[in-house]
């Protein structure tokens, strides 16, 4: 595992990013009134072994956790910041947000990678469900906004300890929370590797040089409260200790000396002109 990926690892995460994007965008037009994170759970994870993939959540398990996490996709609903199962009774009501996060490992069988497997991609988006009041739709904006002015700052030169300090800079003096205890990361080996990427400046982090190959998942996780957080009694959903809503939107980036490459882009996101511009590698 290394911080510098190879041109031959960084193809592959590029196109499995492609694919992860397209099908997060397939999944993001299922979200209706009516409907559950368990309808949504069946189809990624088919749409992901039909492109040749692997569910990177599916049977995840950390050393804190005595079980495996048992869904493709995290599906986290209103207070619930991240880690959410996919059950049937997560039923969408008007005005809900929900958030899909979601990652593979692709291509399922290469020779290369974990296990002998492919490469790493990471992917979230929070979305309405229906009609959602003015405030709501603000936050969701502002965590959007955030993500994007954080990959503005992956480029040759910089530090990560860059990226957590502008989305820092653009959201403090907004009075949104931001969430400490929950940080992006490296991808591409893993599914988690180093280092970690906050969505605040940490000082520490000068010292990780952001260079050419470089893989990471950043990933702001913004509230209408504080940042304190509370897990659930299923051991898994984090949620906001003070029942606010939060918004979650996460990409995977691809380092390069013209700029960032968003790997994860979906076929019909507008991204900003700072970030479109950057030219592959």
């Amino acid at each position: 595992m290394s911080y510098i990926k190879s041109q031959s690892e960084i193809e592959k995460i590029l196109e499995g990013g492609r694919l992860m994007g397209e099908i997060l965008e397939k999944l993001e037009k299922m979200v209706a009134v009516g409907g559950n994170a368990k309808e949504i759970d069946t189809a990624a994870e088919k749409m992901i072994r039909e492109v040749g993939g692997i569910p990177a959540f599916k049977g995840y398990k950390p050393s804190r956790h005595a079980t495996p996490f048992p869904s493709t996709i995290c599906a986290s609903l209103n207070t619930e910041i991240v880690h959410g199962i996919a059950t049937e009774d997560k039923v969408f009501k008007e005005g809900d947000i929900f958030s899909i996060d979601i990652g593979m490992q692709w291509p399922a069988k290469c020779g290369e990678g974990q296990d002998g497997n492919g490469f790493f991609t990471d992917t979230a988006i929070t979305v309405p469900v229906g009609k959602i009041d003015e405030k709501t739709r603000q936050l969701m904006n502002v965590t959007k906004k955030s993500m994007y002015l954080g990959i503005e700052q992956v480029r040759v030169g910089n530090s990560i300890a860059d990226i957590g300090k502008k989305i820092q800079h653009y959201i403090d003096p907004q009075g949104y929370g931001i969430i400490r205890d929950l940080v992006g990361h490296g991808v591409g080996h893993k599914l988690h590797e180093d280092p970690r990427v906050p969505n605040y400046y940490d000082k520490e982090l000068e010292m990780w040089e952001i260079r050419p190959g470089v893989v990471i998942a950043i990933e702001p996780m913004i509230t209408l409260g504080d940042y304190d957080i509370t897990t659930g009694e299923d051991g898994w959903g984090i949620f906001t200790a003070d029942g606010s809503l939060s918004a979650h939107f996460e990409h995977t980036i691809v380092v390069t000396e013209n700029g960032p490459i968003v790997a994860t882009k979906r076929p019909s996101e507008k991204l900003p002109v700072e970030i479109d511009n950057s030219i592959g590698i």
